[in-house]
């Protein structure tokens, strides 16, 4: 029996990412909520709601021989869209976007997605949701378009 975590082989490992405690923060973890309350997840795909906590995730899977095909991090990321927006994110766009914006999960963890893509050969996608809001004291639950985009988010991950 191996002691190594199966999403370290995983086709595709979809991470979500934020703090539910702070409104659309958490959205990541609310995508991987909605996927496994939709039921068995295809074959090869795994989904974890890593909270803040995605830098050790990402870091352990840089120092192991074996990794997944393609990473897919899903978090908020305030853009100035319409609350409720999903889009996708090179991992090169973000330190411009995320000038402003303080609470970035992904910050620490930029330079070790660049090297599982670079060295590591792992597929790296970044989808974001634009936020209503996200508030500075702790108020737990999403907006109405970022809970629609909640469904969205996880009707095409699934496809």
């Amino acid at each position: 029996m191996s002691d190594i975590p199966s999403y370290y082989s995983a086709d595709r490992l979809i991470l979500g990412v934020g703090n539910p405690l702070f409104g659309d923060d958490g959205f990541g973890p609310a995508v991987v909520e909605e996927l496994e309350n939709r039921g068995r997840l295809p074959n090869g795909m795994l989904a974890l709601d890593v909270g803040t906590g995605v830098r050790e995730i990402l870091f352990n899977l840089l120092l192991s021989d074996e990794r997944p095909k393609r990473i897919i991090i899903i978090d908020a990321l305030d853009c100035g869209r319409s609350p409720g927006d999903v889009f996708k994110v090179s991992i090169e766009e973000i330190p411009a976007i995320k000038k402003h914006d303080f609470s970035l999960h992904l910050a620490p963890s930029l330079n070790l997605l660049k090297e599982l893509k670079e060295s590591g050969r792992v597929g790296v996608e970044i989808i974001a949701c634009q936020p209503e809001s996200i508030p500075e004291i702790v108020r737990s639950g999403l907006s109405a378009p970022v809970r629609k985009a909640v469904q969205e988010t996880a009707d095409y991950l699934l496809t």
